[in-house]
């Protein structure tokens, strides 16, 4: 088992690629294990491919990429184990649409243990205990509201009890009441379950009061790293033009690609 104090994801030199267009370059990150990460940028800056070299979806083009202690590998087998204990949440919910809520968070219990009937079924009651959903058990993801589905959703994310969660985008489509109750969901549980937690997100304001790092990224690199209030007080024109949403400044709305280097 890794050190406690061995950080819980660790990037060195890592370029990330997209065919033939790099789209992050000369990444070093430490994620420190307990923390609450907020990985920030507008869009298109590369915050979700940053995401995929993670759950090891992307391969970089060079540097390492170590998640849990571990280097992220490529074989198939080593890196199911090494997700197993990365919990996700999907911007989009990834919710199964014939499936209730107690069935879509029961589903990666079913797949990836051999737990009987009634042990998963006590702990598909408290995830959704955990998420405060515990009296929708039995709705289908129809019948619930975006907030209560993307609570649905990161229940399900919780099933397996990973170590690591991370958030792309959640709080996508929501209005200012549910994304007030996501982020303090989050905060609880990173906190009372000792979890990891790397929000992936563009939502500066509603993310940094539960941050206790963050990064920001923009053309195709990381322009800040520190605390929120850190954050706050920077004076660099690309973070400023980020966090007061100034259209014009060093960070392009519609930035041409940048081409691998030979």
């Amino acid at each position: 088992m890794p050190e406690s104090n061995t950080p819980a994801v660790r990037l060195a030199d890592v370029r990330l690629d997209r065919g033939t267009r790099t789209v992050l370059r000369d990444i070093a990150l430490e994620v420190p294990r307990g923390s609450v990460t907020a990985v920030l940028g507008p869009s298109g800056s590369g915050k979700s491919t940053l995401l995929a070299a993670l759950t090891g979806e992307l391969v970089p083009a060079a540097g390492t990429v170590e998640v849990l202690g571990q280097r992220v590998p490529q074989r198939k087998r080593e890196l199911l184990e090494l997700r197993k204990g990365i919990g996700v949440l999907l911007q989009g919910n990834g919710l199964l649409t014939d499936l209730t809520a107690a069935e879509n968070v029961a589903l990666p219990l079913r797949m990836h243990t051999r737990l009987p009937e009634p042990v998963i079924r006590r702990l598909v009651e408290m995830k959704l205990h955990a998420v405060g959903l515990r009296a929708a058990a039995d709705l289908f993801p129809r019948e619930l509201s975006g907030g209560m589905a993307r609570r649905v959703a990161l229940a399900r994310a919780l099933a397996l009890d990973p170590p690591l969660m991370v958030y792309d985008e959640p709080l996508t489509g929501l209005d200012p009441i549910a994304s007030g109750v996501i982020m303090s969901l989050i905060s609880r549980l990173n906190d009372t379950l000792g979890l990891t937690s790397i929000i992936v997100t563009h939502h500066v304001h509603e993310t940094l009061p539960v941050a206790d790092r963050a990064i920001v990224i923009a053309n195709a690199r990381i322009v800040f790293s520190g605390t929120p209030a850190e954050l706050q007080s920077s004076t660099d024109p690309l973070v400023r033009q980020f966090l007061d949403g100034e259209p014009d400044g060093p960070i392009a709305f519609d930035a041409a690609p940048q081409e691998r280097a030979a």
